[in-house]
């Protein structure tokens, strides 16, 4: 797998929450904050969104699992809309793994990357939540980036 060290510095971010078991259902949510951020005119070479699953299904019943579709803002950035919420993701040395943008891809690389880390002698910060990070860049060339906080 292709990976890097990074520092991702504390963004603030506008997300839709999705409740529920992980799986299809993100990508509709991720497409709703995208029409969002379509519509608002807020997509441009420099938007990061990001996907978080805020919690591990091996300790929180999958109906409790919480889903956040981001959108890097400014700490400014007002909201006009009820679906919309506001937050931050605190920053920190991240292991990045660079991944083919697809479902296949996507679930292999999450069932790969504790072992890589090990590999690489990194430990797991489970503190702060794993980001699948997507720059317009990165989509238009078919990847997007699973960001592993790390210690």
């Amino acid at each position: 797998m292709n990976t890097c060290i990074e520092i991702i510095p504390s963004y603030h971010v506008a997300y839709i929450r999705r409740k529920g078991p992980y799986g299809s259902e993100n990508s509709k949510i991720m497409e709703q904050l995208k029409s969002w951020v379509r519509e608002k005119n807020l997509f441009n070479e420099g938007s990061i969104i990001f996907g978080i699953a805020q919690d591990n299904p091996k300790f929180t019943e999958p109906k409790n699992c919480r889903y956040d579709a981001c959108l890097v803002v400014s700490e400014e950035f007002k909201i006009d809309d009820k679906y919309i919420n506001l937050g931050k993701i605190i920053g920190g040395e991240y292991c990045i793994f660079k991944i083919s943008h697809t479902a296949d891809a996507i679930q292999k690389a999450w069932m790969e990357i504790f072992d890589e880390l090990s590999k690489r002698n990194y430990q797991f910060d489970d503190k702060r939540p794993i980001l699948e990070r997507y720059t317009i860049q990165m989509i238009n060339k078919h990847f997007c980036e699973i960001c592993v906080p790390i210690l």
